[in-house]
């Protein structure tokens, strides 16, 4: 796990280029405290900072093929290393390290672009031919590690964090009004765009290629989702191969020469990726929870301490509290680059900052919902599309996903869920799927109350519905259970992918996701979606494959809601509010015309519990303020 950055034919001296690298390596150092190391010819400079978990002694970079004609910058691990170092060894190859760095390196130079099908790991690296100058600039196939990239004047900066890219002179931070449509929308942003102007991001699943000395290069997807279906005999022919799968991710991912950890929520997720990874590991596992102080309902302790105890592992315990969140928030904001997702990232951040003092290595349960379908939003969307077919005989892909009566069992989830039902039956009803999904993902409403008429008039242009049409209508998910989680894939994953890669590596720790592996990805999404969304039970092939190895209640859980920050309890607090006002009146904020600040007063007094309106404000006031950005 490091920090990368470079640039590309620069139109200025080579010494000028060198000391802007070490400028932009620097402001990774969080990244990559453990080393740094640069290379620099003519039209390319890179810069490295280091994060040893692999072969402490030996795993430096840039790293350089034995003859020095290829040279590689990579953040990340490559979890199977052990497994293709074996192979290359079997065609003649030889190695001088036992790091992951090397063997990427051997593959790259053997098989190319085709060797990053043969990848199971997170990374982003820049691969270079020195001796015809063409390179790689490459993200892993889900996005968990990041990469940016700016052009400028025929230059193409890359760095692992925008707040690198942001020390080139000549790359201005300033808004991109499309990107703040999205981000009023999801609360995140679409496709390759950032909140910066200029800034893009490579989509996970692809490359960038292009030669030294040319300004052009092409993109290629070399990954993706594959949603077709293939039927089994019996749904204990998916439980047995689900199984088998879980287990050799979570064998593969606890590799590592440094302790490693687990995050432990006390949720379905996170403690089977804990049972898993602790029955591999020589010792007992460090757990770590967070937990509030203001209620039950923020408050999942006593579950995680099942597990722990079941696991005879460790669990040390995180309670953030109102003071901490004021302390730490810009710091916070800093660390994400943008503004994005919901506050379950502030009670991380704190979870992580206590890992740190611990292990270098977390393990954690993201990404299970959004490929086993988690989500209370599906089971909200598929009750009405059971109701429309009961009525009027309408289905999906020539059968009933999910019936009427057998969905009805399972509606006791959306007890604690009055409000988001209310709201998404409040404005139509049976409606085409995308419609009616995405009013259920739509934030705009709320923020669009805050908006100056110039700033909706700026983004009234921007046509985010069709947008998300175009993601959600893929022609290989005619499912609605695939329709749904194929978008949350390729748009709410990244942005929390975003959030576990900064929130850690700002206290220099590396997080896995055992279940983003690519033949676990590859299984479940052509897993027929009657056996994933069986009767409307939100990810029922995971608690059917996993029901023996979880207490009785943990695995039949109702009351599962993520991670819940008390903001409505805090905003009664006259010290939570100076903040708010603080922040919001910020200078930068205020004058940027982006909210009516007469409606931003009263905002304070009408958010719903666990609303994010106030939250969505407060990070976009405070990370224009903390990046200087110009509208």
């Amino acid at each position: 796990m490091c920090g990368i950055c470079g640039i590309l034919n620069a139109d200025r001296s080579q010494a000028e280029s060198e000391a802007l690298v070490r400028t932009m390596a620097a402001r990774l150092s969080h990244r990559g405290p453990d080393g740094e190391g640069f290379f620099s010819q003519q039209n390319c400079v890179l810069g490295h900072r280091r994060l040893a978990i692999i072969d402490l002694d030996n795993g430096q970079q840039p790293m350089f093929s034995a003859d020095g004609r290829f040279v590689l910058i990579f953040n990340g691990e490559i979890y199977n290393y052990l497994e293709l170092k074996k192979s290359l060894e079997g065609q003649g190859c030889r190695f001088r390290t036992n790091s992951d760095t090397e063997v990427l390196l051997q593959v790259l130079l053997r098989e190319g672009e085709a060797g990053l099908q043969r990848l199971k790991g997170m990374f982003a690296f820049f691969f270079l031919d020195i001796a015809n100058g063409k390179w790689m600039l490459a993200r892993d196939q889900f996005g968990i590690k990041p990469l940016y990239y700016v052009e400028v004047d025929g230059e193409l900066v890359f760095a692992s964090e925008i707040k690198a890219l942001l020390t080139h002179p000549k790359i201005k931070s300033k808004l991109d009004w499309r990107a703040l449509s999205h981000y009023m929308t999801f609360q995140f942003c679409l496709d390759h765009t950032t909140l910066f102007s200029n800034i893009q991001k490579i989509e996970p699943g692809t490359f960038l290629q292009g030669t030294l000395g040319n300004t052009g290069w092409i993109a290629r997807r070399y990954w993706d989702t594959d949603f077709s279906v293939v039927e089994q005999s019996g749904e204990e022919v998916y439980q047995e191969k689900l199984r088998h799968l879980m287990n050799e991710s979570a064998r593969l991912q606890i590799r590592s020469d440094v302790p490693v950890g687990m995050y432990l929520s006390g949720g379905i997720d996170s403690s089977i990726i804990s049972i898993l990874a602790s029955r591999a590991l020589p010792s007992p596992a460090k757990l770590f929870h967070g937990k509030f102080l203001e209620g039950s309902a923020y408050d999942e302790s006593a579950y995680a301490r099942q597990i722990a105890k079941q696991i005879n592992g460790e669990l040390i315990e995180v309670v953030p509290t109102l003071s901490e969140f004021i302390d730490l928030f810009e710091k916070m904001i800093v660390a994400m680059d943008e503004p994005m997702a919901g506050p379950g990232l502030f009670p991380q951040f704190c979870v992580t900052q206590i890992a740190a003092q611990h292990v270098k290595v977390l393990l954690g349960g993201q990404g299970a919902d959004e490929l086993f379908g988690g989500y209370v939003r599906y089971l909200i969307a598929y009750f009405e599309q059971a109701f429309k077919g009961a009525i009027f005989g309408t289905h999906e892909e020539g059968k009933f996903v999910v019936q009427f009566s057998t969905i009805l069992p399972n509606l006791h989830v959306l007890r604690d869920y009055s409000s988001l039902m209310q709201h998404f039956w409040e404005d139509g009803l049976f409606g085409e799927m995308d419609r009616r999904y995405f009013r259920l993902i739509d934030r705009s409403p709320d923020h669009q109350k805050l908006l100056s008429p110039d700033a909706a008039e700026k983004m009234g242009g921007f046509n985010v519905f069709e947008e998300f049409r175009n993601l959600f209508n893929h022609p290989k998910t005619l499912s609605y259970i695939n329709k749904m989680t194929h978008f949350d894939l390729k748009t709410l994953l990244p942005a929390l992918l975003h959030i576990e890669d900064r929130l850690s590596m700002a206290f220099s720790v590396e997080t896995r996701v055992p279940y983003l592996d690519t033949d676990v990805v590859n299984f479940v999404t052509q897993v027929p979606p009657a056996v994933k969304f069986r009767d409307g039970n939100l990810k029922s092939l995971l608690k059917k494959t996993f029901e023996k190895d979880l207490p009785a209640g943990i695995i039949n859980r109702s009351d599962k809601m993520g991670f819940p920050v008390p903001l409505t309890q805090w905003m009664t607090q006259p010290k939570f509010r100076e903040f708010v006002h603080d922040t919001l009146g910020a200078s930068r904020f205020k004058t940027s015309g982006i909210f009516d600040n007469l409606k931003v007063e009263a905002m304070l007094d009408s958010e719903k519990a666990y609303g994010r309106t106030v939250w969505g404000a407060l990070c976009l006031a405070q990370w224009m303020q903390a990046f200087n950005v110009e509208t």
